[in-house]
């Protein structure tokens, strides 16, 4: 007992250096943290990812007029502050989601040939839709809400137009309300990572919950992502994938692996309220029509207005927000001329 009780006394002082050590490190981190820079993406989904009909009427109209929405609202984000958008495009008669590679090529020429410089990030998540034919008769299908197409083709727009990032969803999920299921098996995963790898594109794998996450690890535990950068973003609050209240992010953030990087959002009114919450837990920033209409209460915003407003929640908070080409070092992306 005496000698237990005599080297307690001796590792005391050596006990107390370490964490004391420990305190220091973290508190350095921390400050890193609150004054490193932030990625900002801006995603140009113009009528929102759920769909909003009236916005979405008057976007279609905008589309058959100038052919060059998506474009202009892109152009006006990135002089806004946003180093990546994030964009979709639309069917020019009905305004519904497409993967027309035609499409994806004139939006692609536009931005590359305009005067501002901007990260380049198509989505990859078309063709995923599955619409139960009815509670009492799921077979067949709903033809109006289904869409379902091969990985292959899921890449087509990819490898015609070569952004620098483009994104997958990774995984299933009932997606709202509804018959509606936001389809991504496995194997079809598995195949669209493959696919990556013949590309000069980083992929960024889109997270809407925990499950999700540990497939995309899985996926780079057997060497599906060689040589990619890893890339994690963080969908919270789509109903009804991961909730975005804060011990779920956190759930989510902690899962990330150390040598990954991350972003993370929330949809409707808690958009910008995101900015800051992940800002906090180290991720970077989203923000963008695709997942909120809203400026404030009643007040429809554009693209270039919520990416103003981040800007301002971030450098209120002593970030500093990076322009394109420190994301394309960060993220090791190939531009595209």
């Amino acid at each position: 007992v005496a000698y237990a009780q005599h080297r307690l006394e001796i590792d005391k002082p050596k006990e107390a250096e370490a964490a004391a050590k420990a305190k220091a490190k973290a508190a350095a981190e921390k400050l890193v943290a609150r004054t490193g820079l932030k990625l900002f993406k801006s995603s140009m989904n113009a009528t929102g990812y759920l769909g909003v009909q009236p916005q979405a009427e008057r976007f279609v109209a905008s589309l058959k007029d100038h052919r060059i929405g998506v474009f202009d609202s892109a152009i006006e984000a990135a002089k806004a502050g946003a180093a990546v958008v994030h964009c979709h495009v639309r069917d020019l008669d009905t305004g519904a989601q497409s993967r027309d590679p035609d499409l994806y090529k004139e939006l692609t020429d536009r931005i590359r040939s305009s005067d501002t410089d901007v990260v380049l990030n198509l989505t990859g998540g078309t063709g995923a839709d599955l619409t139960l034919g009815g509670v009492e008769n799921p077979l067949p299908l709903s033809e109006e809400g289904t869409d379902m197409a091969g990985a292959t083709e899921r890449m087509r727009h990819v490898r015609e137009c070569l952004p620098e990032i483009a994104t997958i969803d990774m995984g299933t999920m009932n997606f709202g309300e509804g018959d509606y299921i936001m389809t991504n098996s496995t194997s079809q995963l598995d195949e669209i990572a493959r696919q990556f790898q013949d590309l000069p594109v980083q992929p960024e794998l889109e997270c809407f919950d925990t499950g999700h996450l540990w497939y995309a690890k899985n996926q780079e535990e057997r060497g599906l992502y060689e040589g990619k950068t890893m890339n994690a973003q963080l969908c919270m609050g789509v109903p009804w994938g991961a909730p975005d209240d804060m011990n779920t992010l956190m759930a989510m953030v902690n899962n990330v692996p150390s040598h990954w990087h991350k972003s993370a959002f929330s949809i409707g009114r808690r958009q910008l309220e995101y900015v800051a919450a992940a800002a906090l837990v180290g991720a970077n920033i989203r923000v963008g029509l695709e997942d909120n209409l809203y400026l404030s209460k009643g007040v429809k915003a554009t693209n270039a207005q919520l990416v103003e407003r981040a800007t301002v929640i971030l450098e209120g908070m002593n970030f500093n927000v990076m322009g394109p080409d420190e994301v394309r070092d960060m993220l090791d992306l190939k531009k595209v001329v």
